[in-house]
């Protein structure tokens, strides 16, 4: 699949109809012997069909709008670079099971940083300004007429830049603790031309800098926080007086065995190797998961200070939380 992807084959076919492998190997700038033997690979997978008559192959619109557009909110494959990462992180995850110690986010393979975004970027690029921010009360109006918005955790800026796109009155600050993605988030707000309205600085959940945020949002990485409510108790700190916090957290029932679908398994696999070793590595470690659930977030919020906490609204991946002082 990451052949597919990084070679360019799976767009190569979408919408193209049935094609030979020298054809698919000539769209794509391939060699045609390893096309015609990956072209197998994926027809036995399900991936794309194969006519025995004609000796072609199909990729179907449903599976391009997973494997082949990346403005899909159905799109997949910024998943496997985190997938390889995670086997270049093999022996450190290992020992971290034997010894019960945290990973840090930043230990982990370069790849995992680039393969998150991408991996959540198409679900915020469809989601955060048709659906998530309507859904929270007056803030859409609030950001239409400008105001100050902090995106905590911000990793590599894809959901602060969407935001910024969609609301020019308004100022952005991203933060993160990790300084590679940062430095990414600032080349990539310029590639978007958003630069002028986003600073974008190193920075903890406890710590990043400011006040009088009409919004803060954090996406999915409250529960990779060691300590999420010391995070909680700052983001109140820094509001202003009738601001928000939004909270998009994975999508998870508050028990296990809610969770046991094709969703839950990706977000425990994910959990297992890269969210709670990362909250066991900072201080506090309360490692809350992936799956925590609304019930066990909700007692995080409220424990930090805040009084009104609900479900704004929800996709097959992600809830969206509302909290209020």
């Amino acid at each position: 699949m990451m052949i597919g992807e990084k070679l360019g084959l799976y767009k190569a076919m979408a919408h193209a109809g049935p094609l030979t492998p020298a054809e698919v190997a000539e769209r794509a700038g391939a060699s045609e012997r390893y096309v015609r033997e990956w072209l197998g690979n994926q027809a036995a997978g399900g991936y794309v069909t194969y006519d025995p008559e004609t000796e072609r192959y199909t990729l179907p619109d449903e599976q391009a709008l997973a494997l082949a557009d990346e403005d899909s909110p159905f799109y997949i494959l910024g998943l496997y670079d985190s997938i390889a990462s995670l086997y270049a992180d093999e022996d450190k995850i290992l020992e971290s099971f034997r010894s019960g110690e945290g990973m840090g986010w930043h230990e982990h393979d370069h790849r995992l940083f680039r393969g998150t975004e991408r991996f959540f970027r198409p679900g915020y690029r469809a989601n955060l300004v048709s659906e998530w921010i309507p859904a929270l009360d007056g803030v859409g109006e609030k950001l239409q007429a400008g105001a100050r918005v902090a995106d905590v955790g911000c990793g590599h800026g894809a959901s602060t830049i969407i935001l910024a796109q969609a609301f020019p009155n308004s100022e952005f600050f991203g933060f993160d603790y990790h300084g590679a993605s940062i430095e990414r988030a600032r080349e990539a707000a310029r590639e978007a031309g958003v630069a002028d309205r986003i600073t974008f600085a190193v920075a903890s959940a406890k710590d990043y800098p400011g006040s009088d945020y009409d919004l803060v949002c954090v996406f999915d990485c409250l529960h990779d926080m060691g300590d999420p409510v010391g995070a909680s108790r700052h983001v109140l700190e820094t509001l202003a007086g009738e601001g928000t916090w939004m909270i998009v957290e994975p999508f998870a029932g508050d028990r296990v065995e809610e969770n046991l679908s094709p969703v839950g398994r990706v977000f425990y696999g994910a959990s297992t190797v890269i969210c709670t070793p990362a909250s066991l590595a900072q201080e506090v470690g309360l490692a809350l998961g992936a799956q925590a659930g609304e019930a066990r977030l909700t007692e995080v919020l409220e424990e930090g200070g805040f009084t009104r906490v609900r479900r704004a609204t929800e996709t097959p991946f992600n809830m969206i939380l509302e909290a209020r002082p």
